[in-house]
């Protein structure tokens, strides 16, 4: 059986460098990078991963528990950690909680009862009793997109508010005034600073917001698509509509073209966040997109730092906020 001092052996390298280069390959030099991935073609050498969490304590596994890994935006956040973690020598394990706390904090439970290295996080979960559970979790963590809190753990997400304070402002000065949100969960991090985005917004524009035009899709299509036929179907129906998420945008747009309206000449609709070959829909949805490569990046970023050194560890947590960009569609348009 080939052992790692085979293939240190034929490197012409040290134990400690073959291993490095599995697990950091970007601290190790090409040259020599280049001569152990041969040696390792060459003898055929695989990793024994039980070995691996032996020797460090722990394993080569990283986790993503997200809520809704249908969403796109969440598929991009996904890839970026996976790219990031391979190229530190760790895989990750994927887990969807369906939007379920218990299912979330079983998988978490689960998760570090197999020693895995750390986990970035989407919570869905909240209060205190969560916070608390986060913030005495024994395995590094890194939230990103939702944040618990007080769970005092790294946290990695958009200025929420911004989105949709961009998106009111927009409308405001097309000359909507009865405009009807379509709202994430109630309680959820970004739902709750969507909404009081939208609100604040209208308020320091001195236009009363009509409560029945604040609805709850639930971040969902299904969530979005009923509440879309609320709104479109009543008398006094809005002239324009904001969905907090893409999939309940794109579920207003579907509701408007099955029962006949023309978008925007009969209402106008934007978003928060874009889907991909969002350039083929028509119209072409205004919306403000997050960058979920980078929230990707930092996010990774954060944890793998976490895991490599004890110092790291100890550090206090931050949180990391990026500045999204509102793109201009043909959804929209001027009463």
């Amino acid at each position: 059986m080939t052992t790692i001092r085979d293939v240190a052996r034929l490197a012409g390298v040290s134990i400690s460098t073959v291993s490095l280069a599995l697990n950091s390959p970007k601290r190790v030099g090409a040259e020599t990078l280049d001569r152990i991935q041969q040696a390792i073609q060459s003898t055929g050498y695989r990793i024994d991963p039980v070995a691996q969490t032996l020797a460090r304590g722990r394993s080569s596994i990283i986790g993503f528990v997200s809520a809704n890994l249908g969403n796109m935006f969440f598929g991009d956040i996904r890839r970026e950690i996976e790219h990031q973690a391979l190229d530190h020598g760790y895989f990750v394990l994927i887990a969807d909680s369906s939007g379920r706390a218990d299912l979330e904090r079983a998988l978490l439970e689960r998760l570090q009862a197999q020693k895995i290295a750390g986990i970035a996080l989407a919570a869905n979960g909240r209060g205190d009793e969560y916070a608390t559970f986060l913030r005495d979790f024994k395995t590094p963590i890194v939230m990103f997109d939702q944040k618990v809190e007080g769970a005092e753990r790294d946290f990695i997400g958009s200025d929420n508010p911004l989105t949709t304070t961009i998106l009111t402002e927009h409308l405001l000065q097309l000359g909507h005034r009865r405009i009807a949100f379509i709202s994430g969960p109630s309680g959820l991090h970004t739902a709750d600073e969507r909404l009081k985005g939208f609100i604040d917004t209208m308020d320091g524009a001195d236009v009363e917001v009509d409560p029945s035009l604040v609805v709850e899709g639930g971040y969902t299509r299904t969530g979005g698509h009923t509440q879309a036929m609320r709104l479109l179907t009543r008398r006094d129906r809005p002239t324009a509509i904001i969905g907090a998420n893409n999939m309940m945008g794109l579920a207003t747009l579907q509701v408007m073209q099955e029962m006949g309206f023309r978008c925007p000449d009969d209402v106008s609709l934007a978003m928060v966040d874009d889907v991909p070959w969002s350039n083929v829909i028509t119209p072409r949805i205004t919306m403000v997109v997050q960058d979920a490569q980078k929230l990707g990046e930092l996010a990774a970023q954060r944890l793998l730092a976490r895991i490599a050194s004890p110092e790291a560890a100890a550090e206090p947590p931050q949180d990391f906020i990026l500045t999204p960009r509102f793109v201009r569609g043909e959804s929209t348009r001027r009463l």
